[in-house]
């Protein structure tokens, strides 16, 4: 089933790919105009064992080679059935819609190649010693903020404070982070510094690590932030006070190449050119940003309302693949979305997840059995329209080195998933549905967001594949959840939630760990096992730095470890498409040129 349609993090130019990973909305849910699919028809269905293929071949970029005219609004439709939160401060949130609206003005310190390496060029210059275990950031002297206040070490320290401060949401505190020396002394309030952070100068900043990770020289590592924030603009508001303060949902000050000149929370907002910037001068006179809803999108773009649609419906891009007066542009995306099951709860006084051993869904071959009755495949198949294909592990295929193409994934196979729970002791009842091992009624509470008019039907057509293997499935709150509520709810652990389907946007450093670890708040299943501990250390550690096959082994054996365990079951890998109006001009994906995107964005007569 497919949640997202997210936008890809080049085009974020950088500004979501320090948050390592973030939550993937629903607002191009897979739209189906009739849910016919034959899979979940019989008990002896089963789909073949190759993942679908993803049949789009889109260009990177939109040449237009029509000269620019002076100023001029570009005009952009986020398609989106849920209000954005607003939180304008990346060490606070949380989704993707967040960081589509302040991609203008909300640009990131480090500059990267197409390989997502760090160069020289941006707001700041990163170097590292191997030797002392420290990272040197050197910030630009020309760069201020939208403000006119030059941005300093100090900004690039607060950055930190704010994830590490127990009163703030604590979000982006992870294992990652707190490889840096002090860290968890002052998250735990036994200092007031971050002592691994060294502020040498006005401009210059020394990050002393506990150890050097092989992803360190790769944007969204997760081992280093990439953002700052304003400290002189922020200092007097308490750390438990930011993420709702007017500073950073009604007024923020950034450094990108526009700035926040209007903001309607939750539905737009409006850009002018940044005074202060310190690149190349935007084109622009002004960018808006407007969330469109799914059942819509269709018509605005037929209608021409926006001159670039983001997040556009999978169903959309199927209905017309060239909208007339449009460029579709494309490339594979770093995401993927998932099923998780809820085998726990994250305890926020010691920061680490919990796991329940006997949650109802801590049995392995329940979750397996549930993967493989799903009919996956033939719905990104029928509805994926070519851009969608079935996941086989939790790495997508984007990150071709590290992916462990030998696994199959979970076809559907309903033969097999019954067997795993005739095996494991879950008898029908005279009813046909399935009990407990101990005799007792199960029911599993499945919790899936909203995102099309058609959204309900695709959950149904799943339902009724668990319910030819004899398990009760029934949605949380008896109906789909809003993307907020959806989110709020996996979260807190929410008790009516057992199974829940979501997606991730991915940074550009394939490492797990901020995912998967016992510490991560990201963890949303809440799992705990040693094995994975020991992988996710291997993957991040010292050695894999000289030993790149090594590093490489063990991202292959802990996808084979992660689909055996199924406590998150990989469905879909994505394929982005943009809608770009044609006289738009110097849109493009391609990695290299997302930092400095929006300032070489012009229009055309």
């Amino acid at each position: 089933i497919n949640f997202l349609k997210y936008h890809t993090n080049s085009i974020l130019g950088g500004f979501f790919m320090n948050t390592k990973k973030v939550f993937v909305g629903a607002a191009a849910v897979l739209s189906l105009s009739a849910l016919t699919l034959a899979g979940c028809g019989n008990n002896s269905s089963k789909e073949g064992s190759d993942s679908s293929t993803q049949k789009a071949s889109l260009p990177i970029a939109y040449n237009n080679k029509k000269a620019s005219v002076k100023g001029g609004t570009l005009k952009i439709g986020m398609v989106s059935d849920s209000a954005f939160k607003g939180i304008f401060a990346t060490e606070l949130s949380e989704d993707n819609y967040d960081a589509e609206v302040g991609q203008f003005a909300l640009q990131s310190l480090f500059n990267y190649d197409d390989d997502y390496k760090f160069v020289k060029g941006g707001a700041a210059d990163i170097s590292f010693n191997d030797k002392d275990k420290t990272a040197t950031i050197k910030i630009n002297k020309k760069v201020k903020w939208s403000n006119g206040k030059p941005l300093t070490s100090k900004d690039v320290e607060f950055a930190y404070e704010i994830i590490a401060n127990p009163k703030a949401s604590g979000i982006r505190y992870t294992d990652s982070l707190k490889n840096i020396k002090g860290m968890e002394e002052y998250h735990e309030g036994k200092a007031d510094t971050i002592s691994g952070i060294e502020m040498k100068d006005e401009h210059t900043v020394v990050l002393h690590f506990k150890q050097m990770t092989p992803g360190m020289l790769t944007s969204g590592s997760g081992y280093i932030w990439e953002s700052a924030e304003p400290y002189e603009y922020l200092k007097d508001v308490p750390f438990d006070k930011i993420e709702s303060c007017d500073q950073v949902r009604k007024n923020p000050v950034t450094f990108g190449p526009y700035k926040f000149n209007k903001i309607v929370s939750g539905e737009s907002a409006e850009f002018v050119p940044n005074p202060y910037y310190w690149g190349k001068k935007p084109s622009l006179d002004k960018i808006t940003i407007q969330t469109v809803s799914s059942a819509t999108a269709g018509a605005a773009l037929k209608s021409k309302k926006y001159d670039i649609m983001f997040d556009e419906p999978r169903s959309v891009y199927g209905d017309n693949k060239k909208p007339k007066g449009y460029t579709m542009v494309g490339k594979p995306e770093l995401s993927y979305s998932y099923m998780g099951f809820k085998v726990g709860k994250f305890d926020s006084k010691k920061g680490i997840n919990v796991e329940n051993k006997n949650a109802k869904m801590n049995n392995k071959s329940l979750r397996q059995a549930m993967a493989y009755a799903m009919n996956v495949q033939q719905v990104s198949d029928k509805f994926g329209y070519g851009l969608n294909t079935r996941a086989t592990s939790l790495i997508p295929g984007v990150f071709k080195e590290y992916k462990n193409t030998e696994l199959k994934g979970f076809p559907q196979d309903v033969d097999k998933a019954n067997k795993l729970l005739d095996k494991a002791g879950y008898k029908k009842g005279k009813d046909g549905y399935r009990k407990t091992p101990d005799g007792k009624k199960l029911t599993i509470n499945v919790a899936a967001m909203s995102g099309s008019a058609n959204q309900e039907a695709i959950m149904k057509n799943y339902i009724q594949c668990w319910k030819k293997v004899g398990l009760r499935c029934k949605l949380t709150s008896g109906r789909l959840l809003d993307f907020n509520n959806f989110y709020d709810k996996v979260q807190a652990d929410s008790k009516d939630i057992d199974v829940f389907f979501g997606a991730w946007s991915l940074s550009s450093e394939p490492s797990p760990a901020d995912l998967y670890s016992e510490a991560a708040p990201f963890n949303l299943t809440r799992f705990v096992s040693k094995k994975n501990t020991q992988y996710l250390k291997n993957i991040d550690s010292q050695k894999a730095i000289t030993d790149h096959k090594w590093r490489v082994k063990q991202f292959k054996e802990w996808q084979a470890w992660m689909n055996e365990q199924a406590y998150v079951v990989p469905l879909q890998d994505y394929y982005d498409s943009v809608p770009v109006k044609n006289n738009v001009k110097g849109f493009t994906e391609q990695t290299s040129k997302s930092y400095t995107l929006w300032e070489n964005v012009s229009l055309t007569k």
